[in-house]
């Protein structure tokens, strides 16, 4: 698929829901960052930007990327709606073909799925080697199918975090998984529903 074609897709999830004043961060990211020290960080597929809102609140210099033209002029607006322009940049980039320029503290992927053609080994290969040396690639993916879901296809399957590692590719000698695991939780879709799902939870950390 093209990248006018992924565009036009993300765009259209993104004009489907209402932009939110404040969006809420993703629940594992808060769970796991809260007690790192701030830094540099890259947020991929920022989405509504929930995630990039609350590292900017706690100090982090947020680059936040998404496909979506909407979605990262939505959140250039709440950057400077709440008072964290000078900590939030959101750049556009199709991943397949370009990425953010920089070094890293943290490089944070939360449920960077999509139906579209995406080597997402590959760009989780490069982000890991975005990070500085300490810092941490933080990967949450889905482990269920929540009803709120856009994508309800029944035979999807959701690879456990250890093979997600395995495919990223990483030398053992510079990087060290810290956390693969598959934890459960009760969440609130858009529309105010609950169900339980599960997340599959990836922590690299760069040794060298």
């Amino acid at each position: 698929m093209s990248t006018t074609d992924a565009i036009t897709f993300w765009n259209g999830v993104h004009a489907a829901r209402p932009a939110a004043g404040d969006p809420r961060p993703n629940v594992r990211l808060t769970e796991i960052l809260a007690d790192l020290p701030p830094g540099d960080v890259l947020d991929l597929g920022c989405g509504a930007g929930g995630d990039a809102l609350w590292l900017a609140r706690r100090g982090w210099r947020v680059t936040a990327v998404d496909v979506s033209s909407v979605a990262v002029e939505r959140l250039t607006s709440l950057a400077v709606s709440h008072g964290l322009a000078d900590r939030i940049a959101a750049q556009r980039h199709d991943l397949r073909e370009s990425f953010p320029e920089g070094a890293f503290d943290a490089v944070c992927a939360h449920y960077l799925h999509t139906p579209l053609d995406l080597d997402r080994a590959a760009v989780l290969h490069r982000a890991a080697h975005a990070l500085r040396p300490g810092g941490r690639l933080l990967v949450v993916d889905h482990g269920s199918t929540a009803p709120w879901s856009w994508d309800q296809d029944p035979d999807v399957r959701y690879p456990a975090p250890r093979e997600v590692a395995s495919g990223i590719g990483l030398d053992p000698a510079a990087w060290t998984v810290e956390r693969a695991d598959s934890p459960r939780r009760v969440a609130t879709g858009p529309d105010g529903r609950t169900a339980e799902v599960t997340d599959h939870v990836l922590i690299v950390r760069r040794t060298a």
